[in-house]
């Protein structure tokens, strides 16, 4: 059997390395501090919970929920957008519920891209920008996003002819993996952008509700003309920290809706009712829990910071998202080796900064999961390697 060519340039080389390296280790009695996986460890809030086991037990529920899913999940997304960011949506035309926010990243490609479309994909970025354009057979023009800059593109650095035929521009703001964020000044520019040549934007806004300091990031919608070009993907994986339960949503421009949703109709059936109706709970409930969420990341951020600068590893405080971008310590190139030396030696796991693209290399990313006590006791590993006071 040969698999289709489609499937040939797709990689999870290095997270399968980092997996295996774990395995190794916990095979040899080796205590494990796991800050590779940006997976929520928060419980949801109890009146979630209580929806979703609620729900479990109506009639009907178990039935094909289809693409379109439930009408009252549609109004509290509308709703949830008009609260937090003062954009008001069509639940009907401009809202399309997901089975979670990759769902729609992946196959939006399937319904806007052809074979040599080029595509505008940031470097470094999240693998399913770059993994939905390969399967799409689309062309990857890279957007280097780079500490000079604020980790936001060049749009102007992208070539004209790129441009004029460019059909998708990919943006995730706050970022993951570098944790940057983007203000309505630079989303105006990516709406002119847009406008010249014709490109979709598809922003996924994922970490909006994990801010920090006072810090609110906002919806690239708000930028006047957004809703004409392009649009956003969330989530109540990472607010709500319902990230197994797969349910997400795409709004914004409703033609870009449309198409994905003939795709979406001919390989789905939609999201779980039970689920939709957890996710109904999450947005229209308190959201209390959602900025206690952010202050335990915002704790953890702390710890990790003040911490590794204290053993000389200076990091970056970010003011969203929940990771660190950091650049190798001092005396270091390579991030695939600095993780694999760190785990040996401390049983603490990271993910190198390359596994995000080329332009990953230098850093790693720390995802802010894990108890107080387990940080801080990442943090004193880590000061004991010795690998953050070598000298150049």
């Amino acid at each position: 059997m040969e698999p289709a060519r489609r499937i040939q340039k797709l990689s999870s080389a290095v997270f399968s390395e980092m997996d295996d390296l774990g395995r190794e280790l916990r095979e040899k009695g080796v205590d494990i501090i796991n800050l590779s996986v940006g997976s929520p460890d928060l419980p949801p809030a109890p009146h979630i919970r209580q929806a979703l086991v609620k729900a479990l037990d109506e009639p009907g529920i178990y039935r094909y929920a289809l693409t379109e899913g439930l009408p009252e999940f549609k109004r509290a997304v509308a709703d949830w957008y008009g609260r937090r960011f003062g954009v008001d949506l069509d639940p009907k035309s401009e809202i399309l519920s997901l089975i979670g926010s990759q769902d729609g990243l992946a196959h939006l490609y399937l319904a806007l891209v052809n074979p040599g479309d080029p595509v505008l994909v940031p470097d470094p970025g999240y693998p399913i920008y770059s993994a939905g354009a390969l399967l799409a057979e689309g062309e990857i023009h890279w957007l280097p996003l780079l500490a000079e800059n604020g980790f936001l593109p060049e749009l102007r650095a992208v070539p004209a002819d790129v441009a004029r035929r460019a059909k998708v521009m990919l943006l995730n703001y706050p970022n993951n993996p570098v944790a940057a964020v983007a203000g309505l000044d630079f989303f105006q520019a990516v709406v002119e952008f847009a406008r010249e040549y014709r490109v979709v934007v598809v922003h996924d806004i994922a970490y909006s509700e994990l801010a920090y300091d006072g810090y609110r990031p906002p919806s690239f919608l708000q930028a006047p003309g957004a809703r004409e070009v392009g649009v956003e993907l969330h989530s109540v994986s990472k607010s709500y920290n319902l990230a197994g339960c797969r349910l997400g949503f795409m709004v914004g421009n409703a033609a870009v809706l449309d198409a994905l949703r003939v795709v979406k109709s001919n390989i789905d059936f939609g999201v779980f009712l039970a689920v939709q109706k957890a996710g109904i709970a999450a947005l229209t409930g308190p959201q209390d829990t959602v900025r206690e969420a952010a202050a335990v990341y915002q704790r953890r951020r702390d710890i990790l910071v003040r911490g590794l600068g204290e053993a000389g590893w200076e990091v970056p405080s970010p003011k969203a998202s929940m990771f660190i971008w950091a650049p190798l310590p001092r005396g270091h190139r390579s991030s695939r080796e600095f993780v694999r030396e760190l785990a040996l030696r401390t049983g603490v796991v990271l993910v190198p900064g390359v596994a995000f693209g080329a332009r990953g290399e230098g850093y790693v990313r720390i995802a802010l999961v894990g108890a107080d006590e387990r940080l801080e006791e990442a943090v004193h590993r880590i000061r004991d390697s010795g690998l953050c006071s070598r000298s150049e």
